[in-house]
């Protein structure tokens, strides 16, 4: 059973992830300085989040995640929605996640873009390749690294902030205010994971009193942390360019030494993010293709722990991305943004459904929530056609297996019917 202090940690390892490696860099070179109020936004908008994943936790306690509460106030097809739009963030956020341990890597080892992708391809063949033979890394070693990773933030801001607290802050604003919605519309991968815990509510001794007392314990934590991170990624490398942010943030203090043990726990800790969430994902892509969400291949081995045929075409799908990369198609700004795309469909189906079924103050901060979220959503301009175009597949794919269904019945009916004696004239009865 889960107490206060070991869910207040399960909620942070759920946030804390290898975004932070890379993302704070991302989000300062879109606005600059004024990126600290995406950062400062978003944790405002955190608060009705976590009130109202918190409270479905205890009152709607079910298995499925945010999917489950999207079918209970808006049906099947909303709910394949979300699942298919969540299952297109792991299509694009996967390939970012290896390239973040590979430009580590490539840092360390001064090779650039190739070698950062290269490494990258090397992660993904070896933990798809872990995954197809079953080998998973447990959920209890990730959640160590994610601690590691937590420890090594908290060093770094404490290293780097005393001398370069007041550094690059003018301009506060060069790229103009409108870029700060840019900002917050990538540093939002950095704030989903809110509802990952909401479904182990029942595993709490106590959820009515001890679920709001671990959320409010992470959420401090995380406040101080991303903070902290925000302010201390622009002082230390606002302009740089960095794709290697937090080892820039460790060499203030630790030098060359610290910056290649960033390096290592950046690859560590990617590879294992990737291998406890890309089994999950296969499993996602075979329930969807046998409910007719998915093209059925995809369903063909559903019984295994981890099903092949989504593995092998996710493989080829990563590998594809990741060569246009090294070929200058693309870049890993447009991974992590179409991910963050997705991520922000999937919150506003599962909070605009929270607000169908629940009342009083939980019904307002999902409405708060919501309408906070399309607010964000709309910075991500034209990466929401990625979120959009998986939406529309999967409505197409279930309406022709709907069709395709319907069909069958109608020719089964039409069977039963031609087997049926007709009647005649006098009421006499005769076979067709």
């Amino acid at each position: 059973m889960l107490g206060v202090t070991r869910g207040a940690a399960l909620y942070v390892g759920a946030l804390i992830g290898p975004g932070v490696l890379l993302v704070p860099s991302l989000a300062a070179q879109s606005a600059g300085p004024a990126s600290i109020v995406a950062w400062a936004a978003l944790l405002v908008l955190s608060v009705p989040l976590v009130v109202t994943f918190g409270v479905l936790g205890v009152r709607h306690p079910v298995a499925g995640g945010v999917t489950a509460y999207v079918q209970e106030g808006f049906g099947d097809s909303a709910a394949a929605v979300t699942g298919s739009t969540f299952l297109t963030a792991g299509l694009f956020g996967a390939p970012a996640v290896a390239l973040i341990g590979g430009y580590y890597v490539s840092t360390l080892a001064g090779g650039g873009k190739t070698v950062a992708v290269s490494v990258a391809i090397i992660t993904i063949t070896v933990v798809l390749g872990a995954n197809a033979l079953g080998l998973r890394v447990s959920s209890g070693f990730q959640l160590a690294l994610s601690a590691i990773l937590v420890g090594v933030i908290a060093v770094a801001i404490a290293v780097a902030l005393p001398s370069r607290a007041t550094h690059n802050w003018t301009p506060f604003a060069p790229h103009g205010w409108w870029a700060i919605g840019t900002s917050a519309s990538i540093l939002v991968w950095l704030f989903v994971g809110w509802e990952a815990m909401a479904q182990l509510a029942g595993d709490f001794r106590d959820p009515s009193r001890d679920l709001p007392r671990a959320i409010g314990l992470a959420f401090v934590i995380v406040t101080v942390l991303y903070v902290g991170l925000g302010v201390a990624t622009i002082a230390v490398t606002a302009g740089s360019g960095s794709r290697v942010p937090l080892a820039d943030l460790i060499s203030v203090g630790f030098g060359r030494g610290g910056r290649d043990a960033t390096a290592v726990l950046a690859v560590a800790l990617t590879a294992g993010t990737m291998n406890v969430y890309i089994g999950g994902m296969s499993k996602l892509a075979a329930t969807l293709a046998r409910a007719g969400s998915l093209p059925a291949w995809f369903g063909g081995g559903a019984e295994r722990s981890v099903p092949r045929r989504p593995l092998l075409a996710f493989y080829v799908a990563y590998v594809a991305m990741l060569v246009g990369l090294a070929a200058g198609i693309g870049s890993t700004s447009v991974f992590v943004r179409a991910t963050s795309a997705c991520f922000v469909l999937v919150y506003v189906l599962s909070l605009a459904s929270a607000f169908r079924f629940t009342d009083g103050v939980v019904r307002v901060c999902a409405a708060v929530a919501t309408v906070s979220m399309v607010v964000v959503g709309g910075f991500s301009t034209w990466y929401l056609f990625v979120p959009a175009g998986a939406a529309l597949l999967t409505l197409g794919l279930r309406y022709t297996a709907a069709r395709h269904v319907q069909g069958l019945r109608n020719l089964r009916e039409e069977a039963v019917v031609r087997q049926q004696p007709v009647p005649l004239d006098g009421g006499d009865q005769a076979p067709v």
